[in-house]
């Protein structure tokens, strides 16, 4: 069953999250995972607060999205994010 990765962030560094985004998007390629949707311009309908930046990755199961996020090659990247950027990632199973 697929699954997604759904990331909800506030770039803080824009710079440095850009220095992040290409290495994560190979990473994510090389474990079988697509970018389905990113976009800073979400059009709010109900509730709160706004998202500034969402992310919605799909990968074909739970165990590919988290070997993905253990992996060498996005551990690596992974600084960038955290020094450029505060949200949260989390993970969602489809239906």
């Amino acid at each position: 069953m697929p699954v997604y990765v759904i990331g909800d962030v506030r770039v803080t560094d824009a710079a440095t999250f850009g220095d992040y985004v290409p290495p994560a998007i190979a990473s994510i390629s090389q474990h079988g995972g697509k970018v389905l949707a990113a976009a800073a311009n979400a059009e709010m309908f109900d509730g709160g607060p706004m998202p500034e930046r969402t992310v919605i990755v799909e990968f074909p199961d739970a165990e590919a999205a988290r070997r993905w996020y253990r992996s060498p090659e996005y551990q690596k990247a992974l600084p960038l994010r955290l020094r450029s950027a505060e949200g949260r990632i989390f993970l969602i199973e489809g239906v």
